[in-house]
């Protein structure tokens, strides 16, 4: 039997110490330039932190939870001033405070930076060294990491359960590795379904408009050594239609008491589908993205993105130049180091040189100028057209996973 290979796979964040200078920082794969380059981005400040989650260098719901909790600790580590712990502790609030609003929609930023903040409350109300708490912060974050792959893994061993032998699957946007510290939540639960010969094929949506489908879970999944197929957003009604998906499985931002679920936009429009061709519809998410004080979806803030995510198209690659013209054209423009060319119509670009190469970022508009947008990056599941969230715990029903809380 044919099992996933994920020694490809890349760690999405982690905690290390630069042994150049002794300076602290949380390291993460920049996923807005994969599958193309494979950046990593070292973050020092909490700010750096911030503008990483913003940009969707750093995404997926329990990533961003292990993030923000490191971005606490890394405003310990590196810009505290604190003389004293209650200098400390104000600082470690108002940092978590600060990541919290750098996406509104993600439950896991808030649960990550708030089990951050507790930690380190519950540290000096035991009469801990400010010396010794920094420390300790430090090593609970990295725990956190740990302990994500371990319910992940968990998470893929309850979805696989669901699925029968010969499975083709229906996935959207990304919830693999790339979205946790390691292993994916619906990605994991393929993962394990493909160990156990249970998975024929993956269907991946592309998931406009930053593409986190074509670009992140498609690499994934070729990387792993699972056949998947890569379709337009407006192709999975004519895929369902023709019988080729037995079951959905996508992850979760937020969950709500009452089951409703947020996720990336465009889950709203498969359940609907999902429902019509009677096909199971699975949200596979740790407890850490269930929000109880949120009774229903219609509470769940629902963050918008730049409207230039609609208005043309981001690409990031490598250029091998295949004569000495356009090597020395190249050279020129890099010469003084990263150069920035703006053109009409707004199209920008970015050129530096890497090693033997060139790297690239560019923005292309392909819309007309000054076109209306409307960009929200997440929309709202209702409970009923789930058919069970898959949790480290185990599954459940969303009408019956918790009472709504006053």
């Amino acid at each position: 039997m044919t099992q996933a290979d994920l020694s490809n796979l890349p760690r999405t964040i982690w905690w290390d110490i630069d042994p150049t200078d002794g300076v602290a920082g949380v390291y993460l794969v920049d996923q807005t330039r994969l599958p193309l380059q494979g950046d990593v981005l070292c973050c020092r400040t909490l700010e750096g932190l911030i503008t990483s989650i913003q940009s969707l260098a750093l995404r997926g719901a329990p990533a961003l939870g292990i993030g923000a909790a490191m971005g606490v600790a890394l405003w310990s580590e590196n810009e505290s001033k604190a003389g004293s712990t209650e200098e400390w502790l104000a600082g470690i609030d108002r940092s978590a405070e600060r990541i919290k609003q750098a996406r509104p929609t993600a439950a896991n930023l808030a649960w990550g930076a708030n089990r951050a903040c507790s930690f380190a409350h519950d540290l000096i109300e035991q009469n801990t060294s400010l010396t010794d708490a920094r420390q300790s912060l430090v090593e609970f974050v990295k725990q956190m990491a740990l302990e994500d792959e371990q319910c992940n893994r968990a998470i893929g061993a309850h979805g696989a359960a669901l699925l029968l032998p010969k499975s083709r699957v229906l996935t959207h946007c990304n919830a693999g590795s790339l979205a946790t510290a390691f292993f994916g939540t619906a990605l994991g639960a393929i993962y394990t379904a493909f160990d156990q010969g249970k998975i024929d094929h993956v269907w991946v949506t592309e998931t406009r408009p930053v593409n986190q489908g074509a670009r992140l879970t498609t690499w994934e999944l070729m990387c792993a050594g699972l056949p998947n197929t890569l379709i337009t957003d407006s192709m999975a009604a004519n895929v369902m239609a023709s019988g080729w998906v037995d079951a959905v499985l996508v992850g979760a931002d937020c969950i709500c008491a009452n089951g409703d679920t947020a996720n990336k936009i465009g889950t709203l429009g498969l359940a609907v589908l999902a429902q019509y061709f009677a096909i199971p519809f699975y949200v596979c998410a740790p407890f850490s993205t269930i929000d109880l004080s949120l009774s229903d979806g219609s509470k769940i803030p629902i963050e918008q993105r730049d409207p230039r995510e609609l208005e043309g198209f981001t690409s990031s690659g490598v250029i091998l130049p295949g004569d000495m013209v356009s090597t020395k054209a190249l050279d020129m423009l890099t010469l003084g180091g990263s150069r920035d060319i703006n053109f009409k119509s707004g199209h920008q670009m970015s050129v530096e040189r890497k090693g033997d190469a060139y790297s690239f970022d560019a923005w292309f508009r392909t819309t007309p100028q000054q076109v209306d947008v409307y960009n929200p990056a997440f929309d709202v599941t209702p409970a009923r057209l789930i058919t069970s969230i898959v949790t480290e715990q185990g599954v459940y029903k969303p009408d019956c996973l918790f009472s709504v809380t006053e």
